[in-house]
């Protein structure tokens, strides 16, 4: 499939919410990335379901609503009617993860499912056929800005493999740090959605870097 970009609006400018929108909007951005951050299960406090609202009125693309927060399940369906498209839940969070996805997906969104640098692959073996999306976040979560974790990468191979194996169509979401320094590498080892935070809306010309990203390993893709 061809891979997927998603803006993180994290690294937007929020005083002018709507001009970046109109920027995604008229991009070739494939989703809206949206994290949501409790201030307890990871260090930082964003924004809730009235800001996701918002979004959903201001951006045309599909709104990858990725909770960082403790007991995700009480908020599923809050956030699905605030407008979310796909919704992911942290596996770190979730002590009823398979009941939590079937939740999601009960909703009708899509049921996505995020790990820690320091989780291993290994944790969610279980879930392949369960999850329509994994992201692999490769710095540690709570702020944008970060530099890319490397030994991501063998963590992508090794969930591609196994989404191979089993015949899944779960794909591999990648999050922090992304960049076109790094896009054609993350996409060889078999990420097919990247989410950009600082690479698209720190950028002179973000249309140019959604541009670049969307266009980047096309002959190089693996399977």
């Amino acid at each position: 499939m061809k891979h997927l970009v998603a803006p993180s609006v994290l690294a937007a400018d929020f005083s002018n919410l709507s001009k970046a929108m109109d920027m995604v909007n008229g991009s070739e951005a494939d989703w809206l990335h949206v994290d949501i951050m409790d201030g307890h299960f990871v260090p930082n406090l964003t924004f809730g379901m009235m800001i996701v609202k918002v979004l959903k009125k201001l951006c045309g693309k599909p709104l990858d609503v990725h909770l960082m927060i403790e007991k995700p399940e009480q908020y599923i369906e809050a956030y699905r009617e605030a407008g979310a498209d796909v919704i992911t839940v942290h596996y770190e969070a979730c002590p009823h993860i398979h009941r939590t996805l079937q939740q999601i997906k009960a909703t009708g969104a899509k049921a996505g499912v995020a790990l820690n640098p320091g989780t291993p692959v290994s944790a969610v073996k279980n879930l392949i056929e369960d999850a329509d999306l994994f992201c692999l976040m490769s710095v540690n979560p709570g702020f944008g800005g970060q530099k890319f974790i490397y030994e991501t990468l063998a963590k992508v191979r090794e969930l591609h493999s196994q989404i191979i194996e089993r015949n899944s169509k779960a794909i591999i979401e990648i999050d922090g740090g992304v960049g076109l320094q790094n896009a054609e590498t993350l996409l060889q080892a078999g990420a097919r959605v990247l989410v950009a935070g600082s690479a698209v809306f720190k950028a002179e010309d973000p249309l140019d870097v959604i541009s670049r990203l969307k266009s980047i390993g096309k002959d190089t893709l693996i399977a």
